[in-house]
C-alpha cells in the first residue's frame, strides 16, 4: 500500500495547466490564483503620519511644554500641512500627515487645553505616535507572490498601493460524474435496493470554494460503452475529471476498463483509513494532450476525506497555486482510542468547550453524519493508540477543504 505522503508526491509531480493568464478586477479576484508577482510602486504610508488624534510637536521645544504653546494649525487627514513653526503645536488627527519640523505626536488624552494654548505635562519622546513613511510597504517591494490563492486581505493589500486589476491563472476546468445504477437523485422516489446520490452534492459543495469551473455531468449507468463515452467527452473540455465508485474489478465496475481504453490508470491502495482505494490516471484527448483522472472511493466519508487530503492539493497544483498543506494543530484528546489500525487513521472529532477533542462514536466510512457532527479530524499515525489526555494532531475541516 502507498502511504499518504507517497501518493501526494506522485500527484503533486503534475505540471500546472498551461493556459494564458487573465486580468481581473479586484472585486472578482478573491479565490483566484495569482499568476505573477505584485510589486508596489508607492510607499504605504506615503508620508509620516499620526497614529493618534493629538498634537504634533517639536521635541526641541520640550522646555516650553509645561507652560503651554500656541496651536498654529489644524491638520485633518488628507490635508497638506504647513511647516510647524518653532514654539508651537499643530492640532492633528489620526492618519494626517506630520508637518515638516515636527518629530512627535502627543495624544489628546495627555494634553490640557487652556484658552489658545495647549499644555503637555508628561515627557515627550521623539518619534512618539508617528507612523513612518513606508513602514507598511516600501516602494519597489514585492507584496504578493505568484501562486498565491488570493484572500480578501491580499486583494485589500493590492488596493492599498493603487492596483485596480490582478493577473490570475485561468480557472481549472473540472468535471464530475458518478457511476451506478443504484443511484437516485434526491427528490425522486427511492425504490428498493437504491440509494440517494449524496456524493454528487458532496463534491459540488467541496468544489464550490475552489478556483474551478465545475461541470456536473451527473450519473452514468453501469455500462462500459456509456462510461467510455462520458469520459471521452469530459476529457475534451476539462482539465480534471473526478468520479466516485465503480473503479474496482467487479463485473459492474466499468470505470477502470473505460479509463484504460482512453489512456492509462494506476489503481492505488492507500495506507489510510478511511479512504483506502484511489485511482489516478490520464485520459487522451483528440489533439494528443491529456486530462487528469481521479477515481475516489464510493463511501461518502472516504470520498470526503480523500478529496481534502489528495484531490484538493492536486487541483490547486494544476491551477498553478503554491503547495499549501493543511495545518496540524496539537490538541488534547478527551477520548480513548485503544485499538489502533496499522493504517494512518483520520478520526472524526469535535472541539469541546474545555479546549479538547471529543470523538464521534461511529467511525465507519459510510457514516456521513460524523462529518456534520464534527469540525475536523485527528491525524493519527498507523499503530498509534490514544489515551485520554494525550496530545494529538488536529486538522480542521475549514483548513482541509476550504
Amino acid at each position: 500500500m502507498l502511504s499518504l505522503d507517497e501518493a501526494l508526491e506522485i500527484l503533486l509531480a503534475v505540471e500546472p495547466v498551461n493556459r494564458p493568464a487573465e486580468q481581473v478586477e479586484l472585486v472578482r479576484a478573491v479565490g483566484r490564483i495569482l499568476a505573477a508577482d505584485v510589486t508596489a510602486s508607492i510607499n504605504v504610508p506615503g508620508a509620516d503620519n499620526s497614529a493618534m488624534d493629538g498634537y504634533a510637536v517639536r521635541t526641541a521645544d520640550a522646555a516650553l511644554f509645561a507652560a503651554g504653546v500656541p496651536v498654529s494649525q489644524r491638520i485633518p487627514a488628507g490635508a497638506v500641512p504647513e511647516p510647524l513653526e518653532p514654539g508651537t503645536a499643530a492640532r492633528i488627527f489620526t492618519g494626517a500627515e506630520i508637518p515638516p519640523g515636527a518629530d512627535a505626536v502627543v495624544m489628546q488624552e495627555e494634553a490640557e487645553v487652556e484658552g489658545d494654548r495647549v499644555i503637555f505635562t508628561k515627557p515627550v519622546e521623539a518619534g512618539a505616535w508617528i507612523r513612518a513613511k513606508g513602514c507598511d510597504i516600501e516602494a519597489g517591494s514585492r507584496i504578493l507572490q505568484a501562486g498565491t490563492r488570493l484572500r480578501a486581505q491580499d486583494v485589500g493589500l493590492a488596493a492599498s498601493v493603487g492596483i485596480p486589476t490582478l493577473s490570475v491563472r485561468p480557472l481549472l476546468r473540472v468535471a464530475t460524474l458518478f457511476t451506478g445504477d443504484e443511484l437516485v437523485t434526491p427528490g425522486e422516489p427511492l425504490p428498493p435496493g437504491k440509494i440517494y446520490n449524496s456524493n454528487r452534492y458532496l463534491l459540488q459543495g467541496m468544489l464550490a470554494s475552489l478556483p474551478v469551473v465545475h461541470s456536473d455531468l451527473g450519473a452514468v449507468r453501469d455500462d462500459f460503452v456509456a462510461t467510455q463515452s462520458a469520459l471521452k467527452r469530459a476529457a475534451q473540455h476539462h482539465d480534471l475529471i473526478i468520479t466516485t465508485g465503480g473503479v474496482s474489478v467487479g463485473e459492474e465496475d466499468h470505470v477502470k476498463p473505460a479509463v484504460e481504453s482512453l489512456g492509462r490508470l494506476d489503481m492505488w491502495s492507500l495506507s489510510i483509513k478511511p479512504g483506502k482505494p484511489l485511482a489516478f490516471g490520464r485520459l487522451r484527448r483528440e489533439d494528443g494532450s491529456e486530462a487528469i483522472f481521479i477515481g475516489l472511493p464510493g463511501n461518502p466519508v472516504s470520498s470526503f476525506l480523500t478529496f481534502g487530503l489528495l484531490v484538493k492539493p492536486l487541483l490547486l497544483k494544476l491551477a498553478g497555486a503554491r503547495a499549501c498543506a493543511p495545518v496540524r494543530v496539537p490538541m488534547r484528546a478527551d477520548f480513548d482510542w485503544p485499538k489502533a489500525d496499522r493504517r494512518r487513521e483520520f478520526l472524526r472529532v469535535r472541539r469541546n468547550e474545555q479546549g479538547g477533542l471529543d470523538l464521534f462514536p461511529n467511525q465507519l466510512s459510510s457514516v456521513l453524519t460524523s462529518t456534520v457532527w464534527g469540525d475536523g479530524v485527528v491525524d493519527n499515525p498507523g499503530g498509534q493508540t490514544i489515551r485520554r489526555g494525550d496530545m494529538v494532531q488536529f486538522i480542521s475541516y475549514a483548513d482541509l477543504l476550504g
